[in-house]
This record gives structure tokens, C-alpha cells and sequence, in this order.
């Protein structure tokens, strides 16, 4: 089969994205490859087509979960087998996982790094007919790359357990110092590298400095109607903005991690479908989607770092498209973004404190514990143990990233059900309470057992069977509970935990201690990257960031917010008279920039340039119900 076959075949696309067709024949042509494509540029098929071609199966290396369950769904519906192996399965679903990838003519095996170092995933993969390693998110790999996981470098074990097969490394951001480190982990021979440029002519990078970004929020969206993602930092902001929204007429929705999987894939379905266009969201949302027709990303907080805001942005104008990219900032938007990543970074002695006490939470013992999951509600835990929430949840994701843990944020009910009466009885209960008889039948005829033991059951399952949503198949389980026809226990968790390493307390943590600091580090820097972008008001925002990219370019875009403020023939001209202009309007009475912006009609950004130079200068000044003074 040729690329282009597969290509049309499966992906019903008829030409390919830049640079694909000519990573796809390095790989058939067995040369160890590296790949940065950034956001959109279809990175999955550059392994994905190969993989198909060549007889045998490709083992895809993927730190995230949803991701690799995503693309695992997405193959099936394709027709084609694969599997993903995550956490939380049991050693006997590990097992037949590996035997079918040997024995079943399973295309595709994902897998997290950690779990390559388990001896039974190493001795199958020996045994199987591999024909390509596919490392996804492979900057992960780089002890100086965004979210570097020390697990990544066990990755090079698959070359020794399978030296014959080459190997193609993915990523959408990598500096150059990075992309080397990479090529020098996964023991690349005589590597073929491809990079895509970082530019993006369809983008508009635009930083809006304002006390009101709301207002700037429905003149970004109205200004740029279709469909939008605005990202926000806390799952509670999500809901605030979205409802803001929707109080002014827009279709909007919010997506965060606190949400049922039930939710989640009816609330996706209305942003895709563009039922509910505008989607308010925390930043894990987007990863794996690629909807083409986005025409604004919008930044309600500063992002974390430049790697993590040109991905979330460039999910923006995938078809083409002229398309939006807007920060919005207010002055006291630095010290929280510093707030929330500097000072809430965990010293080592807190870290090695809250591990211990999440061992004691889920009694584990000294030397115990590896590769069991346990059920976690955040906030119970932080109260049992007087933690301060912010310290707590950063010193469990650098636990995660640093593999001693793996943290599974969602919300779940881990519900546990065993009928307390025989069939005659549940069959008359019935006749009185009809309404329920589609959730009994489905318990029963899901899990056979359920009469004699105690059973832990899928709710989501079980409520798509009875063709009801999750609340109402809880409120009819404790109606059963009243009645005692059934005893019930539900955990209402947030968070899955699973233990990647066994109980040794300070032996556990303290060979990771260097990682740790390097990465609390890298932080800092990234956090003072983002803070130099936001604050330069000269250079053009996507010289800004090719240059952070390490690709030299000095051509300015034209369409960033930069380049249109300088963009009137005569900008020192425009920009002088606006700003006689504002001194005029607030000669009369105090306004906001809201108010100053519809009397003077001028651009934003240019009205925006004006009021910090004539606050900086001192003759004006901003008053304590955010309106504009002369001084």
C-alpha cells in the first residue's frame, strides 16, 4: 500500500500536510527520525500511515493518558486494532492486552514510559513483531525540555529489546538544545530531522493590556464570530466566565477536569457540532482535538510558559483561515501568575511530607504499595492532614511528572452494589416502582454476580444502558437503599492515584531531588519568558516568539498587535492625537476605557498604548473604581 492509499483510505484526505509525505518515507525507508511539528500539523500520521504499511505492530510511547485513549477510539472506529495499556488495569487485562498484541494482529500498542519498566511488558515486546517506536510528546524526554518525566529516559530500553526497528520521535514544541538531547536519549543512528517552522501567517498574536477584560472579551468574540476556546486558570473561573457570557447572549459552555466523562463528551459534542461555539475551559482541553474552523483563542490569565501558549494557540485557524490569538492582562496579572507557580513551588522537605502522608492516607506500608490505584477526594485529604491546598496539589503533579505517582485528576464515583434480596422478591418490588426497572435490569443482566458479592460497578456504564444520566441512576440506587433492596457505598472521589514505586519514604524521593530542582528552575524561566512577551510593546509578537523557537527571522507579520499599532502611514501622528484626545474627554468627568474607546473611535491597542504612556508619564491616573483621571 502506498502512503497516499492509506492516507485516502483511512483518512479520506487526499494530499498531505507539509512535510508528512517526506517523514512518512524516512520511516519506511527505516532511518531513525525526529519530527517537530507544531500544533496541527498532523503528527500522529507521520507514524501512524508507516505503521499500517509494514507488516507487524508499532509501540507508541505517550505520557497522556486521554490522548492515547483518544487515539486508540479513534483507530477502532477506522477498523484498525489497537490497544491502549494504562494505568489502573489489572495484572490479568495487562497480561491478555500483551498476548493480543503477540497472537491478534494488533496494529497498535500504547503505552505510558513507566510502564516499560515492568519485567512481564518487557519480555512480551521481545516477543513480538514490532515495526516501528513511536515516541509521542518526545520533549518530555529532554531533562531541559517543558514537562520533562524522568520515565521517558527508560524509553531507550525499547531499542535494546527491539534493536532492529527504528524509531521516530514527535513533538509539536522543542527548543534546539532540547531536539539535540532527544536524539541523544533514544540512541538515533545518522537521524533524519524535519522541522516545520514555527510561523503561523493566519495568526494574529495580540497581548491586550486592560482592567476590563470582559468587555475586551465580548469585543474579541463579536469581532471574531465562529467558534472560540477561552482558556481560564481554575476550573471556578470556567463557570464564571461561561455564565458571564451566556448573560449576554452567547452560546457557551465550560469544560474542566471536575466534570463526569458523561458531561464531558456531551459538552465536547456541542463545541465541535458549533451547537455551544464558544467553549471556557482549563488548558488541558483541546489536546488530541483538531477542530480546523477555530477562530479565537483567547488567555483570560497569563499562560505558564511560551511552549505551553503556542500549542493552546495554535489550535486556532487549523483550516487556514484568518484567525485570532489574544492574552488578555491586567496589571496584577503578573504577581498572580508568579503567585501561583513561584511561591507555590513546594521546597523538597514538603514534598517528601506530603508523600508520606498520602502513604499513611492510603495505609500503605513500608516497601508496599507499587502499581496499586487508590481513589482520592483532594480536598478531604488536605483537611485530614491541615495541608495548604495550592503546596499540596504542585508537590503531587511534581511526584507525578518525576513518576513516583501517577495523578489521574477526575471526578468519579467509585460506587460498590450487591443485592440484599432474591430475584422473586427484586421482580415484585417492580410492579411498584416501574419506573426503575430499566436501571435493576441493567445492573443485573451487567454484572452477574451482583446477588452474591459485593460488586463495584461502572455508573456511566450502566446509566447509558438504562438510557439515563448518572445523578438519576444515584438517586434510584439510594432509593434501593431505602428500601433495602440493595446495601450501597459510594466514594465520591476527584482524583485517581496510582503508586508507580513501592513505599520507601525518603529513599523514594531523595534521587529525584536534582531532577526536581532543575525543573523548579526551568520554571522561573519560563514564567520570566512569559512576562518578557506580555511587556514588549516594540518588537512583533510572532518575531517574539520564532525567535524563542530558535528560528531567526527579523519579518514583522503585519496582523499581531504590535504591527497593527504601528500599522497607520503616520503612527506617531495618530498616536499623539489620541492621546490629545483622551486628556480632552477627561477634562469634563472620569471614564473608563470602555467609555473612552466609544467617544474618541479609535483602535484598542492604539487607545491602550495611549493611557500606559499617559499613566507612566503621570498625567493621568487610574482611580479605585478602574476609571481614567487626569492627575
Amino acid at each position: 500500500m502506498h502512503p497516499i492509499e492509506a492516507l485516502e483510505r483511512y483518512w479520506n484526505h487526499m494530499s498531505f500536510r507539509p512535510l508528512q509525505e517526506d517523514i512518512i518515507t524516512a520511516v519506511l525507508n527505516n532511518e531513525d527520525t525526529f519530527a517537530l511539528l507544531p500544533t496541527g500539523g498532523g503528527k500522529s500520521i507521520c507514524f501512524q500511515i508507516p505503521a499500517l504499511i509494514k507488516p507487524g505492530i508499532c509501540i507508541v510511547v505517550s505520557p497522556l493518558i486521554a490522548l492515547m485513549q483518544d487515539q486508540v477510539n479513534s483507530l477502532k472506529q477506522k477498523g484498525i486494532k489497537a490497544v491502549a495499556i494504562t494505568s489502573g488495569i489489572s495484572y490479568s487485562e495487562l497480561d491478555t492486552s500483551l498476548d493480543n498484541c503477540i497472537y491478534g494482529n494488533y496494529k497498535f500498542l500504547y503505552l505510558s514510559p513507566e510502564r516499560l519498566q515492568q519485567t512481564l511488558v518487557q519480555e512480551r515486546i521481545q516477543r513480538m513483531n514490532v515495526n516501528l517506536i513511536a515516541v509521542d510528546e518526545a520533549h518530555c524526554i529532554s531533562q531541559w525540555g517543558n514537562d520533562f518525566r524522568p520515565a521517558y529516559k527508560s524509553i531507550v530500553t525499547l531499542r535494546e529489546l527491539q534493536p532492529s526497528v527504528n524509531c521516530i520521535a514527535l513533538t509539536a514544541t522543542a527548543k534546539s538544545k532540547v531536539v539535540e538531547d532527544i536524539i541523544e536519549s533514544l540512541d538515533f543512528i545518522d537521524p533524519k530531522v524535519f522541522k516545520a517552522s514555527f510561523k503561523r501567517e493566519n495568526i494574529s498574536y495580540q497581548v491586550i493590556k486592560t482592567e476590563d477584560k470582559n468587555y475586551h472579551l465580548e469585543h474579541i468574540l463579536n469581532e471574531n464570530k465562529g467558534a472560540s476556546i477561552i482558556y481560564a486558570r481554575s476550573r471556578k473561573a470556567t463557570v464564571t466566565i461561561s455564565d458571564y457570557l451566556l448573560s449576554k447572549g452567547f452560546e457557551t459552555t465550560y469544560y474542566h477536569g471536575g466534570l463526569t466523562n458523561i458531561q464531558k463528551k456531551e459538552r465536547l459534542h456541542l463545541w465541535t457540532t458549533n451547537q455551544k461555539p464558544i467553549m471556557v475551559a482549563t488548558t488541558a482541553f483541546g489536546m488530541g482535538i483538531d477542530k480546523p474552523d477555530v477562530k479565537s483563542i483567547i488567555h483570560y490569565n497569563l499562560p505558564e510558559s511560551l511552549e505551553s501558549y503556542y500549542q493552546e494557540a495554535g489550535r486556532a485557524g487549523r483550516n487556514g483561515n484568518d484567525a485570532v490569538a489574544v492574552i488578555l492582562k491586567k496589571n496584577i496579572d503578573e504577581d498572580r501568575l508568579k503567585g501561583q507557580f513561584l511561591s507555590a513551588l513546594p521546597s523538597i522537605d514538603a514534598i517528601k511530607y506530603v508523600y508520606k502522608k498520602l502513604c499513611n492516607y492510603f495505609q500503605i506500608s513500608y516497601g508496599e504499595g507499587q502499581n496499586t490505584l487508590h481513589q482520592l477526594n483532594f480536598k478531604t485529604f488536605c483537611h485530614i492532614y491541615q495541608l495548604k491546598t495550592t503546596l499540596t496539589f504542585n508537590a503531587l503533579k511534581i511526584l507525578d511528572s518525576n513518576s513516583i505517582i501517577s495523578l489521574d485528576q477526575r471526578f468519579n464515583y467509585r460506587t460498590t452494589v450487591q443485592f440484599k434480596v432474591s430475584n422473586t422478591a427484586i421482580f415484585k418490588y417492580l410492579e411498584s416502582n416501574k419506573s426503575q426497572n430499566k436501571a435493576i435490569k441493567a445492573l443485573l443482566r451487567t454484572y452477574g454476580g451482583i446477588l452474591d458479592y459485593i460488586t463495584k460497578i461502572n455508573l456511566e456504564l450502566v446509566a447509558n444502558k438504562a438510557e439515563t444520566t448518572i445523578p438519576k441512576l444515584l438517586e434510584i440506587l439510594k432509593d434501593l437503599e431505602r428500601h433495602n433492596i440493595i446495601d450501597l457505598n459510594i466514594a465520591n472521589t476527584d482524583s485517581e492515584i496510582t503508586f508507580i514505586k513501592p513505599r520507601e519514604d525518603e529513599k523514594t524521593i531523595n534521587p529525584i531531588i536534582p531532577i526536581i530542582e532543575l525543573q523548579q528552575n526551568l520554571k522561573k524561566e519560563h514564567i520570566q519568558s512569559v512576562i518578557r512577551y506580555t511587556n514588549n510593546d516594540t518588537i512583533c509578537k510572532s518575531i517574539l516568539l520564532l525567535n524563542y523557537f530558535d528560528e531567526d527571522t527579523t519579518e514583522e507579520c503585519g496582523r499581531c498587535s504590535i504591527c497593527l499599532s504601528k500599522s497607520n502611514s503616520d503612527a506617531s501622528v495618530l498616536k499623539t492625537t489620541i492621546k490629545e484626545q483622551i486628556l480632552k474627554e477627561l477634562e469634563d468627568k472620569n471614564q473608563s476605557s470602555r467609555e473612552l474607546l466609544n467617544n474618541i473611535k479609535c483602535g484598542q491597542v492604539n487607545l491602550l498604548d495611549a493611557l500606559t504612556f499617559l499613566i507612566e508619564s503621570e498625567k493621568i491616573t487610574i482611580t479605585a473604581t478602574n476609571t481614567y483621571k487626569l492627575k
